[in-house]
């Protein structure tokens, strides 16, 4: 069935397993009943269960962790909460500044798809390391096929502080001593001792721990969409209170090394 035909089968027809709301009456969440199965969850162990399917105050527990150590740092300076202190500074919504802040949380080299890069990784290499290849052998393969390997390495400053509080949580609700994080710490201390002195960064650890607790690349990257947003909302406020302040630039210090010439706009040139 394809074409026409299968949009006539979903026309006013949607089959789901996923819930829905029943006015006046229930609301269900993946066969549960939201008002009376559910109501005593905690909110992050509502969304784990509305990802995942799994009822786990533990992973639950350890994402507010991860959310709380690793990534809601109230820094305007940094790429996604600038976003979010420039709407301040405009005085948009707080919604739309928490939207657009939002949607710029990934990127190749920071947020989201590290996350999630650094988790598949995980996966991959234990996989075949069960096999029998060797870690050089599959850093090597790594670097080859990416030029980079997701969780290792960090801009600016070699250690990432987050790695220890992270660690010490993970270790107080019996998390930290999985095969993954395992391995994680095994690939840096490949890796640190080679040319490339690299060290593990937070998007190794954070992968390793939720990949030990069952959560596939995909699940952990859904979950941590919202990850940096209790870091957004304070640089958002602290902007608003200074309207078309924030971090201004003179215009003489920028290098511009256009035309001098100045040109004047109109009918004659084509424009209206």
């Amino acid at each position: 069935m394809k074409g026409p035909e299968l949009l006539k089968h979903y026309e006013d027809n949607w089959v789901t397993d996923m819930g829905a709301w029943f006015p006046g009456e229930r609301v269900v969440l993946r066969g549960k009943d939201v008002f009376t199965e559910l109501n005593n969850h905690t909110w992050m162990e509502y969304l784990v269960y509305a990802i995942t399917g799994r009822e786990s105050p533990k992973i639950a527990r350890l994402m507010e962790a991860l959310w709380s150590i690793t990534t809601s740092y109230p820094d305007p300076r940094l790429w996604n909460n600038r976003i979010a202190a420039l709407a301040g500074t405009a005085r948009s919504t707080g919604v739309l500044a928490i939207a657009a802040a939002t949607s710029v949380s990934e990127a190749q080299i920071y947020g989201l798809k590290p996350i999630k890069g650094a988790t598949d990784l995980l996966y991959r290499m234990y996989a075949k390391k069960s096999a029998g290849h060797s870690i050089d052998r599959l850093i090597q393969e790594e670097l080859k096929q990416y030029r980079s390997v997701y969780g290792y390495g960090r801009p600016i400053i070699k250690a990432d502080e987050r790695v220890e509080p992270l660690m010490q949580f993970a270790r107080s609700i019996d998390a930290a001593d999985g095969r993954y994080i395992t391995l994680a710490f095994e690939i840096e201390d490949y890796l640190k001792n080679s040319r490339l002195k690299y060290q593990i960064n937070i998007a190794a650890v954070a992968g390793g721990l939720v990949a030990d607790q069952g959560l596939t690349a995909n699940e952990f990257y859904h979950l941590a969409t919202l990850c940096f947003s209790a870091g957004m909302f304070p640089c958002y406020l602290d902007a608003k209170e200074s309207e078309g302040c924030f971090f201004p630039l003179r215009t003489e210090r920028i290098n511009y090394i256009g035309s001098s010439s100045i040109n004047k706009w109109g009918k004659n040139n084509g424009n209206l």
